[in-house]
């Protein structure tokens, strides 16, 4: 391109209108590609950056709450975005060289009803797996504003900063035809925090619920086969397991790392980021009551106890350590290909009869669960 713009001998007007106006036209395109590919590349992380940030001197008060508070709202911009679908938006932050981490979670009840939770404590190891965690409701008598702008949207307000919080809409997001069985009722659409989506489906025959991969959007993940059947495949990044139907064009999850839901981490699994702000009507409590019976008048519409302490467990996936681990699931699924309880193969654990899990508002990332053998 320099080399065309020097043979040019300098355009005038009225002789070079045509090929000048040719190179800048070149020149624009080439600017605008260059830019949109800069946009598109990964974000650099470097370990001068980390360094940095864990030896650095910080004063924060981290046992004082509206203080940790103040700080992480006055550390956002003035809009935000809450991609999980239960309405978490997480944080991390180091203090002293120790990890914190943390949610403010808008919980939407019936009507108008907010609840806003805010909760930190210091991170999760498997060296270091207990840790106090500090939780409380914010609301005006801490000075905190909270005020609906539109549908899922909200402003927290305090001591002078404002942030917007806009929830994440997959009203409109449905499951592609095709992918749902005959038995199988919608719940509603899942954005787990590990940036993977599913659908949340109810086998009304089998009384078993399924995670659903949500393909209908670029999955954030690559997936490589399990060396004994290429119907098992596992995320390289979030290392969720998924078996490939036999039937129907779909993925169902049947396992998460097992240290991962150990941890808390961003990768346990979807069954803390449940379709709250898209459940229609009776549509959850129903199945949970069709698989429960027992709990009949012990839950909300949610599956959450009246006072929002516990909530009904819904996790068929294994939690595995080693691949060899998830074989059982393709094994079974070849016995019963003719079965009408092939579907049964994806669940790994029973159905819980009662209130299990804390309820998001007192929990660190996710639940702190006990895991079965």
């Amino acid at each position: 391109m320099g080399k065309m713009l020097n043979n040019s001998g300098g355009c005038s007007k009225r002789k070079c209108r045509c090929p000048c106006f040719m190179v800048l036209t070149m020149l624009a395109a080439t600017i605008e590609m260059a830019a949109a590919q800069s946009t598109e590349r990964p974000i650099l992380h470097t370990n001068e950056a980390y360094v940095e940030e864990v030896t650095r001197a910080a004063t924060l008060a981290v046992n004082d709450p509206m203080a940790v508070f103040a700080f992480v709202l006055n550390s956002l911009p003035d809009q935000v975005k809450v991609y999980p679908t239960e309405n978490y938006y997480y944080f991390t932050f180091t203090q002293g060289g120790a990890p914190y981490a943390g949610n403010i979670r808008i919980e939407l009840g019936d009507g108008d009803k907010v609840t806003v939770h805010f909760v930190y404590y210091q991170d999760l190891s498997e060296w270091h797996q207990e840790a106090p965690l500090t939780h409380i409701v914010l609301d005006a008598s801490q000075g905190v504003g909270i005020e609906k702008i539109d549908r899922l949207v909200y402003r927290l307000s305090y001591s002078g900063k404002s942030v917007v919080f806009a929830l994440n809409d997959l009203s409109r997001v449905k499951p592609p035809t095709g992918a749902l069985g005959r038995d199988e009722n919608f719940i509603g659409p899942i954005f787990d925090e590990s940036a993977i989506r599913f659908f949340l489906v109810y086998n009304s025959k089998l009384k078993v619920f399924h995670y659903i991969l949500d393909e209908t959007v670029r999955v954030a993940d690559e997936f490589f086969p399990t060396r004994r059947s290429d119907r098992i495949l596992v995320g390289k990044r979030t290392g969720f397991a998924f078996y490939r139907d036999r039937f129907l064009d779909r993925k169902i999850l049947v396992g998460v790392y097992e240290g991962n839901y150990r941890l808390n981490t961003y990768f346990d699994g979807p069954f803390d980021q449940l379709p709250d702000n898209f459940v229609e009507g009776e549509m959850l409590r129903q199945a949970i009551l069709d698989v429960s019976p027992g709990l009949k008048g012990k839950i909300d519409r949610f599956g959450s106890s009246p006072d929002g302490a516990v909530r009904y467990l819904i996790k068929p996936y294994a939690s595995y350590q080693t691949e060899s681990q998830l074989y059982g699931v393709d094994t079974c699924a070849r016995r019963r290909i003719r079965a009408p309880t092939y579907y049964q193969c994806f669940v790994a654990e029973p159905a819980e009869s009662d209130l299990d899990a804390p309820r998001a508002g007192v929990k660190r990332k996710a639940k702190q669960l006990t895991l079965r053998p």
